[in-house]
Parts: C-alpha cells; structure tokens; sequence
C-alpha cells in the first residue's frame, strides 16, 4: 500500500507595516525576491514586476519570479502597508531558504514592519514513489 506524500512546499508571509523603500518600490522588491533566490538552490527563470498607481488597482504592486521549481511573488496594498509573499517550490528545493531571506532583508530596512501570519503548506500530493 502507498502513503500520500508531498512532493512541494509552499510558504506564505503576511505583513503590515510595508513601507515603499523608492518610488518603484515594485522593482525594489523584484530585486530582493531574485536576490533570495539567487542563494538558494532554485533556478530563475523569468522576473517581472508591475507596479500599480492607483489609476485602475490600488497603488502598490505584483512581483514575481518563475522558477523552474514553481515561484516566488509579492504582492503590495502599498498605501495600506500591507505585503503579502508566497514561495513555492517543488522536488529537493527548500522554499524556507528564500521565505528567510526575503523576511531577514525586509525586517532589516523597514523597523514598522509586522509579520502577522507565516504559513506552510505541503504541496503536489501523490501516493507513492
């Protein structure tokens, strides 16, 4: 008989107290998502980040980075200062190594910065091998 296994994790970060570090604080965080993947052992595969103005969302901002192991992305109600960050990955690859990062840096520059929830989720359930 099988037993169900996870072959992914999935970490989710909850914030309030975001404070914009520049005026394209969309790119800002897009450099700290890829600077957290970087030293860890996922593989990036495309970057992109929008940032909203108001005009149609609320300011803020989407960034993500595509791995070839899932993704990582932020996601910002800037004059809210709420944040929220998921990392996803499957296979061998540890997603807490970039959440740490990435919690680590923002909780450095931004002092008003809370964490409110940090979840983990296992992902891609199988049964068996």
């Amino acid at each position: 008989m099988n037993k169900e296994q996870a072959h992914g994790k999935h970490i989710f970060l909850d914030f309030t107290g975001y404070e914009p570090q520049v005026e394209n604080d969309g790119e800002w965080m897009l450099d700290v998502l890829e600077q957290a993947v970087e030293q860890s052992d996922a593989r990036n595969v495309h970057a992109h980040a929008a940032q909203f103005d108001g005009s149609v969302s609320p300011v803020g901002f989407a960034a993500v980075v595509l791995l070839d192991e899932s993704h990582v992305s932020a996601h910002c109600y800037s004059e809210k200062g709420w944040l929220a960050i998921d990392c996803f990955t499957c296979g061998n690859s540890d997603p807490a190594v970039i959440a740490d990062f990435i919690q680590s840096h923002l909780e450095a520059t931004m002092p008003h910065l809370t964490l409110k929830r940090r979840t983990v989720q296992n992902r891609f359930f199988h049964d068996g091998a």
